[in-house]
């Protein structure tokens, strides 16, 4: 587009700009150290830094135009508000050149980022999907930017704090394709309660462009009434006999994969996941329900499901050690509800003697006045799975685990931070143990997982040995 017509798209003006008619030909980009020939670059004012700072730097790296609210020296389109501009940019986008590309869209409080890595990969054609977890108001519009002409299919996260919020998030990418994995209690404290999550959750539904279709979880009671909300078709996954996409003859293997068979209205075809944990299943099964409202067979479904691979970091990302310790980083965030599909993964991973399972588990944020039962309940369920060692880091958020831990009955060891969990893991982990580190993102548990990658100094194994800490 050139920039007269992204001004125009954005109700924006030019400031030094030379040429009107220069096109931005590459996605546009927030960081500038990104930028390059062609891009957009848009100056966002954050908490630590403001963008319009950056502006200059962007330009240097080849950036055609900044999108911003003040005149910056460089070529630029002025508008009133940043962010509200480039989310009209991006649904320009989608409804001008971009209007014959397919957009799925996906929400729920867990499962987002694994249900979009499976879409992405069982949907024929090209394919473009939110890098990372670009859910929000910005990363969703970027992620418009990443497509282009010949792109089938634009697979969108979706993310929510706030009712109204996926609304917000429709409007400027309305869906062709709405998928809720679940309700559960993330951002609860945000939200103000688990009805407030599913109303909002169900706005995906309710935004459906005319003819779209709704996906739906059957095993969810409270994404089950979301049928209700949806204009189109609805088509729902899970283990029931109800649902019209479903999994039988459910099997895990000794890494936590699972294998099933695939029942659909068309048929049924074998799958055997590449992904850990038993959550997968579901994610899986939403994809297939997407790809059999794209046309493809029982067998191609199985087949691009079974060929699927993680493609997002840090979401049970599994790494075995040269001593054969196998570390799963599922540290990118954490709520109950992922917390505990975490923790059944786990328990399924171990089922050698001589294998142990260690949990190191840390905060969940974002709970409100429902963190302290939160909490306690993730530890009494940590405890009730059989793990052998439960590891819980942090203030009164892992001593509220703890107690949930020993008032079921089990045993935990409670320590101060990541430089302690260190010296313990180093000197109690044994060949064949399996070690999830799960917490939410704010605490940088995968730091940790970086430190029990490297080899382990000699002198702090010995320090961990003669100073272990306590459980309480």
């Amino acid at each position: 587009m050139s920039l007269t017509a992204i001004a125009e798209a954005v109700g924006g003006r030019l400031a030094d700009v030379v040429d009107p008619g220069v096109q931005v030909t590459e996605p546009a980009v927030f960081d500038s150290r990104e930028a390059g020939p062609g891009s957009l670059f848009v100056a966002l004012e954050g908490e630590r830094a403001d963008g319009h700072a950056f502006a200059e730097s962007a330009h240097n790296k080849g950036a055609v135009v900044a999108l911003v609210n003040r005149p910056v020296g460089v070529p630029a389109i002025v508008v009133d508000d940043v962010l509200h501009a480039f989310g009209r940019l991006a649904h320009t986008l989608l409804t001008g050149p971009l209007a014959g590309t397919r957009v799925v869209a996906i929400t729920g409080s867990a499962g987002k980022t694994s249900t979009k890595d499976f879409v992405s990969q069982v949907l024929p054609g090209s394919v473009v999907a939110t890098p990372q977890s670009f859910n929000n108001e910005i990363g969703l519009p970027l992620t418009v930017t990443l497509a282009d002409t010949t792109t089938d299919h634009l697979v969108l996260e979706m993310g929510a704090r706030h009712i109204g919020d996926i609304r917000d998030l429709t409007l400027i990418a309305p869906p062709d394709v709405s998928i809720v994995t679940n309700v559960g209690t993330a951002h609860i404290g945000e939200f103000g309660g688990r009805d407030n999550i599913a109303e909002g959750k169900g706005e995906i539904v309710e935004a459906l462009a005319p003819g779209g279709l709704a996906v739906l979880n059957a095993d969810d009671d409270y994404v089950q009434p979301m049928r209700e909300r949806a204009g189109g078709a609805v088509v729902t996954f899970g283990l029931g006999e109800d649902a019209d996409v479903r999994a039988t003859e459910l099997r895990t293997d000794a890494h936590g994969r699972a294998s099933f068979t695939l029942v659909t209205p068309e048929g049924s075809a074998p799958v055997r996941l590449q992904f850990v944990g038993g959550v997968q299943v579901h994610n899986s099964l939403a994809a297939a329900a997407v790809g059999r409202g794209a046309g493809l067979s029982p067998d191609e479904i199985a087949a691009r499901l079974s060929g699927a691979l993680p493609r997002s970091r840090w979401r049970m990302e599994t790494v075995t050690r040269a001593d054969g310790v196998t570390l799963v980083n599922d540290t990118y965030n954490a709520n109950p509800t992922s917390v505990r599909h975490s923790l059944e993964a786990l328990a399924s991973m171990t089922g050698s003697p001589e294998q142990r399972s260690v949990a190191v588990l840390g905060r969940m944020n974002e709970l409100g006045d429902d963190s302290r039962a939160a909490h306690e309940e993730v530890g009494r369920y940590a405890a009730a799975q059989g793990l052998d060692v439960i590891i819980l880091v942090g203030g009164e958020e892992a001593g509220w685990m703890r107690d949930g831990v020993l008032g079921a009955g089990g045993h935990a060891t409670w320590v101060p931070d990541q430089a302690t969990a260190l010296g313990l893991l180093h000197s109690t982990l044994r060949p064949a143990d399996v070690v999830l580190l799960k917490a939410s993102r704010g605490v940088q548990l995968q730091l940790l997982v970086d430190e029990l990658l490297k080899p382990a100094p000699l002198g702090l194994v010995r320090e961990a040995h003669s100073s272990r800490s306590t459980s309480r």
